[in-house]
């Protein structure tokens, strides 16, 4: 009963981090105009699916960061009830900003699960220390660099873009627009008639997508560019798969409840399903309400924030991908002065919220399973 129940746990947090983080890697595909939601998603299921097989060579790392181990004693980690007060805490808080359309971070749900339960369960309390040094640096650390990385980034390409001879097309927009005519000699007062006049504007955002315009390696520069856009976001949602799955499946083994290979996969399916099918409000506040951007723009995220979630997760860091991608569009915003502040304020606020919200319902699932697995 203690492993279905365990399994039951992992496998909701794992389907929650899906809905909530699964689309964020390819984010910017889809506000940029580049290409659909339903093959932005498809693309980020597939190459989130090949970070998660790789986390069982190249991430396990993290699996003893998350287990749980350093911030409690030995003795609590054996507790079968601990990783799954943790799981459901973290699940809950995930699954709850996913309904409202924020993204928050799995992992700093985890750190206030983690929290929350520990300060329960162990004697002895929180290694405070092993908190601020493993969980809280990396995570206030990342996306400020990610925010400095790509304003440093982005006038660098965009000067390259230049010393290539690529240009920007500004496209015309055709529309229609009711007026009001009043024919010559009817009275002021009298009733307007109405009609529909064709218009003519120039724009490159909200109407019109701005592409590129000439070539690059003997290829069209807006093919060419689109690609390796592509190439970015699928990098991103690699990274992501690579630095979540066993982040998630260290709670597993923490009871000693399943095998280490069988966590990962397992934990990686329900990531996929749960992307599949509950990402399309944080699709939409990740890609059309933080910032409006064109594929160059969305293409110098996408490669600072796979550069540095590659990183941390290679030295068993960890830093939330959330954080990262959500820094790399702000500082797009930044430059390019299109930044939504409403959003972007909306957002930290839940970023705040999450690990006191995580580390309550940690505290209170705990106290309740006591006695009960």
């Amino acid at each position: 009963m203690s492993l279905l129940i365990g399994l039951l746990c992992g496998l909701f947090l794992a389907f929650a981090n899906g809905a909530n983080d699964n689309f964020k890697g390819v984010a910017t595909l889809f506000g940029s105009g580049t290409t659909d939601y339903r093959k932005a998603l498809l693309w980020a299921t597939a190459t989130t699916a090949l970070g998660s097989l790789v986390a069982l060579i190249w991430a396990k790392g993290l699996l003893a960061t998350f287990s749980g181990k350093g911030l409690v004693p030995d003795a609590v980690l054996s507790i079968k009830s601990f990783p799954l007060a943790v799981a459901l805490a973290a699940g809950s808080t995930v699954w709850l900003a996913t309904r409202f359309g924020f993204p928050i971070s799995t992992t700093h749900a985890l750190m206030g699960g983690l929290v929350g339960v520990g300060l329960l369960s162990s004697p002895t309390g929180i290694n405070f220390r092993h908190l601020l040094e493993s969980f809280a640096l990396p995570l206030l650390l990342g996306p400020a660099i990610a925010v400095l990385g790509t304003a440093v980034l982005y006038p660098i390409l965009h000067q390259l873009k230049g010393y290539w001879g690529i240009t920007e097309e500004t496209c015309l927009c055709i529309g229609s627009e009711i007026v009001a005519v009043v024919p010559t000699g009817v009275p002021a007062n009298a009733t307007a008639a109405s009609m529909t006049i064709p218009i003519l504007t120039s724009g490159t955002h909200a109407e019109c997508i701005e592409r590129y315009k000439g070539r690059l390696l003997g290829m069209d520069a807006a093919r060419l560019l689109d690609g390796i856009h592509y190439l970015s976001a699928g990098i991103v949602s690699f990274a992501r798969g690579l630095n979540d799955t066993p982040k998630i499946a260290a709670l597993l083994l923490a009871g000693n409840l399943f095998d280490p290979d069988l966590s990962i996969i397992s934990i990686g399916i329900a990531m996929g399903v749960g992307g599949l099918l509950s990402a399309r409000k944080i699709a939409q506040t990740m890609s059309l309400r933080v910032t409006e951007m064109n594929p160059g723009q969305g293409l110098t995220a996408n490669l600072m924030t796979g550069i540095l979630v590659i990183a941390g997760s290679g030295a068993g860091l960890p830093l939330s991908t959330t954080h990262v991608s959500c820094g790399s569009l702000f500082g797009i915003g930044a430059i390019t002065q299109r930044i939504q502040w409403k959003t972007l304020t909306s957002i930290l606020l839940s970023w705040v919220i999450t690990l006191p919200m995580a580390a309550v319902l940690g505290y209170l699932i705990f106290f309740a399973l006591r006695g009960l697995v």
